[in-house]
């Protein structure tokens, strides 16, 4: 069984809504790869179902660049279901009735675990810029701290699709024996000169915005909406596809039959992608959007390891499931395709699925048939590896 790190655990009044946070103390440090030292240390997670007598039953989910810990809960913030809730819950994919799921926020983030908007000890105001940088692999360290807290020794799954996807990666690489199952879906394994580009976009539109303030906005009582929205809006259409706009939008106008001749939001998609970056700005911290999208531009695996990237799989015992979209054009299929050359050159046990979807990256949020099934017979089959004992009725998760 892992080793327990000491740490003061709570839950807020309504665990089930705002969930669970950990704080690991200054003795603790989480150390980046940058040299940066986070002490102390907050996680805030949720977790779903129960852990067996065994602790073989964990699934360690991992979420995208902007999401949080709330899988499959109502979100405090915004009211709305989780992230993953088409795929969390009784009798779904990632079954609570059978698994236990455990959800966190990334380090850097802001929403229970420690970055920029957090308290820095050594002021007493917010971190701002002075919070060090972060990598992909600095969020899994925090992750494994938290998964040792948790007494879990081997996690039977980790999921995640996007920047979850590297997270995924990151942990098959890092911990492998600690990793029975992986599915990383929709990503990639380094970022690519043009993600880099779309990031680097929504950053300037973040600290042009008058109200950055040099990163300084919370201790003058601002916020820099106007540029995180535009980095929202920016980074929206590249979560979508070219037919899922044109089906959904096309050039229809919005609330009017013929152009105004200005600059309003004449059309439609226009009008979405002004909701698109408002909503954001009122559930995410424009410093951390800065450091999350900068830890995926650091990204790639296979320079960790001589830049062979089955280097990083050599000897991996664990079971692979690697998912594509084909109208994916943000971490589009070759990427996966590249993930699974490496994982079959060092002899990991993969299967690889290219889903045919015309909703673009965003396709492993939704409501996608073929993706659901991918990830149940992927889960049952590493389950009856795994041991684990069926559900009732026969039928395994």
């Amino acid at each position: 069984m892992a080793r327990a790190l000491p740490a003061i655990e709570t839950m807020s009044a309504s665990d089930a809504q705002y969930g669970r946070f950990v704080e690991f103390a200054a003795d603790r440090p989480l150390v980046t790869d940058g040299g940066g030292r986070v002490a102390p240390l907050t996680i805030g997670f949720q977790t779903y179902g129960e852990l067996n007598a065994a602790r073989s039953n964990a699934i360690l989910l991992c979420h995208a660049l902007t999401g949080d810990q709330h899988a499959a809960n109502l979100h405090p913030l915004t009211g709305k279901p989780g992230w993953w809730d088409v795929m969390v819950g009784p009798g779904k994919p990632f079954d609570t009735d059978r698994f236990f799921v455990i959800c966190s926020n990334v380090v850097g983030g802001c929403l229970g675990t420690t970055g920029p908007a957090s308290t820095d000890p050594a002021t007493g105001r917010p971190y701002g810029l002075d919070f060090p940088v972060v990598t992909i692999r600095d969020m899994v360290r925090a992750q494994s701290m938290l998964i040792d807290h948790l007494g879990i020794e081997t996690l039977f799954c980790v999921a995640g699709g996007s920047m979850g996807g590297m997270q995924v990666l990151q942990w098959a690489a890092s911990y492998p024996q600690r990793v029975f199952s992986a599915m990383p879906i929709a990503t990639a394994p380094k970022h690519s000169s043009q993600n880099i580009a779309f990031h680097e976009v929504g950053r300037q539109a973040v600290m042009a915005d008058p109200d950055w303030r040099g990163g300084r906005y919370l201790e003058q009582g601002v916020r820099p909406e106007k540029g995180l929205a535009v980095a929202r809006m920016a980074a929206h259409i590249t979560y979508l596809s070219e037919p899922a706009l044109q089906r959904k939008f096309g050039r229809k106008l919005q609330d009017r039959d013929a152009p105004t001749f200005s600059f309003d939001a004449d059309f439609q998609i226009e009008n979405y992608l002004r909701y698109q970056g408002m909503a954001f700005v009122d559930r995410f911290d424009a410093n951390s959007y800065l450091y999350v999208t900068r830890a995926c531009d650091y990204f790639d695996l296979a320079a960790d390891y001589g830049g062979s990237l089955a280097q990083a799989f050599t000897g991996a015992k664990t079971r692979f499931c690697v998912v594509a979209f084909n109208s994916d054009w943000l971490y589009p299929t070759s990427a996966s395709r590249a993930i699974v050359h490496a994982l079959n050159a060092g002899g990991a046990s993969v299967s690889f699925v290219e889903i045919d979807s015309d909703k673009g990256h965003d396709a492993f949020l939704v409501h996608e048939p073929e993706f659901i099934a991918t990830t149940r017979g992927f889960l049952e089959s590493a389950a009856a590896a795994r041991g684990l004992p069926p559900r009732a009725g026969g039928t395994r998760a």
